[in-house]
Formats: C-alpha cells, sequence, structure tokens
C-alpha cells in the first residue's frame, strides 16, 4: 500500500508581506521568517515562509523535506546551561 500526501501550507495565501520580506523555504537563512502561529508548549512553530520550526531547530520544509537541526546551536544552548552546584559556564574567546 502506498500513501501518496500532496501538501501546499501556503495555497490561496498572498505572499509574504513583512518588510523586508521574509526569506524562502528554499533560502539558506529560512529560518529567520517570522512566525505566523506558535505552539510552543508542543515545540513548534509555522513560519510565514511556510516551514515548520521545531524546538530543536529542525524543520520541516513545505515541500516535505527536513532541515536538519543546528548542530552548533545544541551545543552552545547546552554549554551554557547552568547546572545544579555550578553557575552557567561561559564560552572564552581566544
Amino acid at each position: 500500500m502506498t500513501c501518496t500526501m500532496s501538501y501546499e501550507p501556503m495555497a490561496g495565501r498572498a505572499a509574504c508581506r513583512h518588510v523586508p520580506r521574509c526569506p524562502s523555504a528554499t533560502a539558506a537563512d529560512w529560518a529567520a521568517a517570522r512566525t505566523v502561529i506558535a505552539h510552543p508548549e508542543q515545540g513548534w512553530s509555522l513560519l510565514c515562509n511556510g516551514v515548520v520550526l521545531f524546538d530543536d531547530t529542525g524543520g520541516l520544509l513545505p515541500d516535505g523535506n527536513v532541515a536538519a537541526p543546528h548542530v552548533l546551536a545544541l551545543v552552545l544552548a547546552e554549554i551554557s546551561r547552568p547546572r545544579a552546584g555550578r553557575p552557567a559556564t561561559r564560552l572564552r574567546r581566544r
């Protein structure tokens, strides 16, 4: 059995009207688009360009492709998170 799905998230909607315009889902900076719908309790947000952005910085693009989480962002968040009994670690410049 094969399941086929067609999804057009922004079908019937006008193009981005933000100034400056939000980057497209295919742009390198797609995650910089403005949030249209936010569900922080569920861990995701819908961006103006049709991308579903997850709390782990990964995304689901409108064409169904997956954008992997930004590993550097995850590492920096983990390093700077305070732990019981010790203060937050600060990154050192070299």
